[in-house]
């Protein structure tokens, strides 16, 4: 059932718990985060960045389209950080039920704009819209944007931000950074900052960069109002590293040989953020 983030995210707000965000871009990958999602009865969003969209191309956006129809489960198709109103309007023809307009880079009152154009546009056709307000860390060579200079969000631009943009869901920036953190680097989430936000707004928030933060941070962050946590890095490291260990066996060529041991090792990451999240037996509350 395809339904949009606006419809996804208030049951998840009113029932404390996140969904996941799984970014994808191959088929294998799409197979294996619904199979298990299916499995864990979990609601999920299947979020697909620009550059991951000019890869995989429209077809595939189609496939996922037909996948979430047939399926039993609550399903999302989020455009992840959209820059420009083209790629917003593009996701929207494509048929993305919710987009994501990063203006985070921009000055406050420039990124207000912007979001509330994208707002406008999307909400006139049932597309729900996520903003982002601060910025979080970015690893080298990352695709997803981000900043070195971290702006955490503060809890009054929060309020002012999403009463003049009427945005539907808010990214936050509390300490995270996008893709897998150097070794000896210890990430650290301003849990009361997070808390500050949450008593002055009522939508839905989302957390960036959720990969590699330790787990009762992330635990504890659900608890305290985080709806949407988006997971990139952790899926596909678990994937590609397995896929590298079949490989070592050159007599391998077929695809239905090569990738179920990849899936198996990505949804064992997968069934750890669902669980992680407390989304798995949810997707019963969207038919109540």
């Amino acid at each position: 059932m395809l339904i949009n983030m606006k419809e996804m995210l208030k049951v998840a707000n009113e029932n404390n718990f996140a969904v996941p965000a799984f970014n994808i871009s191959s088929l294998p990958m799409l197979n294996g985060v619904f199979k298990k999602c299916e499995e864990l009865k979990s609601p999920v969003i299947i979020a697909i960045h620009p550059d991951e969209l000019s890869y995989v191309e429209d077809s595939f956006v189609k496939t996922i389209i037909d996948k979430a129809n047939k399926s039993e489960l609550p399903v999302v198709l989020h455009l992840d950080h959209g820059s420009s109103i083209k790629q917003v309007i593009n996701a929207i023809k494509d048929g993305f039920t919710s987009v994501m307009i990063d203006a985070s880079t921009f000055k406050f009152e420039e990124n207000i704009e912007m979001t509330k154009k994208v707002v406008e546009l999307a909400h006139s056709v049932d597309v729900s819209v996520e903003g982002e307000l601060g910025t979080i860390g970015v690893d080298a060579g990352d695709e997803y944007g981000g900043s070195k200079d971290i702006q955490y969000t503060k809890p009054e631009d929060a309020k002012k931000f999403i009463d003049q943009t009427n945005c539907d869901s808010l990214a936050i920036a509390i300490g995270t950074a996008h893709g897998i953190y150097p070794e000896n680097y210890v990430p650290k989430l301003k849990l009361d900052l997070l808390t500050q936000i949450k008593d002055l707004v009522k939508i839905p928030l989302v957390l960036h960069g959720g990969s590699s933060n330790p787990n009762a941070e992330i635990a504890e962050a659900v608890k305290r109002g985080i709806n949407k946590i988006n997971i990139s890095s952790d899926i596909k490291v678990a994937f590609f590293k397995k896929c590298r260990e079949v490989l070592k066996d050159n007599s391998l060529r077929e695809p239905n040989a090569i990738y179920p041991a990849c899936i198996e090792a990505m949804c064992e990451v997968v069934e750890e953020k669902v669980k992680l999240f407390e989304s798995d037996n949810k997707a019963e509350l969207f038919f109540q």
